[in-house]
């Protein structure tokens, strides 16, 4: 936050020159960030990632394998609505295209994206002839093909969106609970199998928003055609 703080001043004497209201609010707003940040970060420290890492040991010692899978999408799915990068994303998504893209939708996109990130995750620790490069490889090239055919907008939402993500919520809780699980199934294989997690959490998001798109377009076109049968 010091660097950001000195960036802020430095233009504040030099270019900005706000005064009272706006330069209330906005040291208001980087005190506030700063106690966020700190009790995130003593929370993450303290407890958070003990948990991950308990839970998902926890449901790696269950009978069947599909739970560790099942429970992996459940967990992404659900651990991505609490990103704070990805409610300003939305936000800021719904806003710019006047209510054309609504966060609920751009919402549900993306947890879907990050529960099957996790899901693979899960998949590839338990079954080791898997390899990351086996998973990220395709899902790149989908991802870049994918690009050629959406809309300029989706595609620009759908990597920004791969990079919100794979935010502090999934970097924290998602990672431990991997290892977690990686500790149980790999032994002392936990560094290779526990980590590459994140890069699935910022892939599958990208296709999934460019499905998402995708769908916007069959839309448009249907609706266009509807229209002109109706005007002829």
């Amino acid at each position: 936050m010091l660097p950001l703080f000195v960036i802020f001043l430095l233009f504040q004497f030099r270019s900005f020159h706000l005064r009272g209201k706006q330069l209330r609010r906005l040291t208001k707003g980087l005190l506030y960030t700063y106690i966020g940040l700190v009790i995130f970060l003593v929370g993450v420290n303290a407890g958070f990632m003990d948990v991950g890492s308990i839970v998902g040991s926890s449901v790696a010692q269950l009978d069947s394998k599909a739970y560790v899978v099942i429970v992996g999408f459940l967990i992404g799915f659900v651990t991505i609505l609490a990103e704070p990068a990805v409610h300003v994303l939305t936000h800021q998504i719904e806003e710019v295209t006047s209510g054309y893209v609504k966060r609920r939708v751009v919402f549900g996109a993306l947890t879907i994206g990050v529960g099957l990130a996790v899901a693979l995750s899960m998949v590839r620790i338990i079954v080791p002839a898997i390899q990351l490069w086996h998973i990220l490889l395709p899902g790149f090239a989908i991802s870049v093909a994918m690009s050629f055919f959406v809309r300029k907008l989706f595609v620009g939402i759908a990597f920004d969106s791969g990079g919100v993500a794979s935010g502090p919520m999934t970097a924290t809780f998602i990672l431990a609970f991997s290892q977690g699980v990686a500790a149980v199934e790999s032994g002392e294989d936990v560094l290779p199998n526990a980590f590459g997690m994140i890069a699935l959490v910022a892939m599958t998001p990208i296709i999934t928003l460019q499905i998402l798109g995708l769908i916007y377009q069959i839309k448009a076109k249907k609706g266009k055609i509807i229209s002109g049968e109706a005007d002829a």
